[in-house]
């Protein structure tokens, strides 16, 4: 099976951390737990990561790959974002949402919808994704972990390590309940919200 890491979800130890970080800077793909599901994480400019989550998710030129990142600070490298839609999301985060932003030159070109030229972002409430953002000090490529003939995110580690041998390189295992809807993705891309998926996230602020 592939690797499996423990990570304290309060308190994540640094040592654990540190081996995480190492996985995706050596060019490896993991899978970890978020506030909605588990997730595929790479480093944002592994082509070769990119392929394979492609592969496990059986993806097409048309979805929304996501960029996890740690606050606001890296948010704002990576989207624009305007006065009014930087309110709406501040307020709705860090939570279990996917905002859909046209991004700047920092993003691969790979990472972008082929016709609008966005990208998902979001700032998970976890801790164990934030202390693995520091580590790595760059956001995270990231997609939800929902298998192809599935409708909900993946939420059991040692279950993931199984199903995807040969496929991940390292699934975090944080010990806690992980919950099994992705999150609700929310597309400002035009200029207001438009809620493309409900899920984790109260759709409510958006509708």
């Amino acid at each position: 099976m592939a690797r499996i890491i423990d990570i304290h979800p309060d308190n994540p130890q640094q040592r654990a951390v540190d081996q995480a970080a190492a996985v995706i800077r050596d060019g490896g793909l993991i899978a970890y737990p978020t506030d909605s599901g588990y997730a595929l994480g790479a480093q944002l400019g592994n082509k070769d990561a990119l392929e394979r989550i492609k592969t496990i998710r059986k993806l097409n030129d048309k979805h929304h790959f996501t960029l996890v990142c740690k606050d606001f600070a890296q948010l704002g490298q990576f989207v624009h974002v305007d006065n009014a839609i930087f309110r709406a999301v501040k307020a709705a985060t860090p939570g279990a949402y996917t905002f859909i932003l046209p991004a700047t030159r920092e993003v691969p070109r790979r990472l972008l919808h082929a016709k609008k030229k966005t990208v998902g972002v979001r700032i998970p409430d976890s801790k164990i994704v934030s202390a693995l953002l520091t580590a790595i000090g760059e956001p995270l490529l990231s997609t939800t972990l929902i298998l192809p003939d599935s409708t909900e995110a993946m939420t059991t580690a040692w279950e993931i390590a199984e199903e995807l041998d040969g496929q991940v390189d390292a699934v975090i295992e944080s010990g806690a309940d992980v919950v099994a809807e992705p999150t609700t993705v929310v597309d400002f891309s035009d200029g207001f919200a438009e809620i493309v998926r409900v899920g984790a996230g109260d759709p409510a602020p958006f509708e």
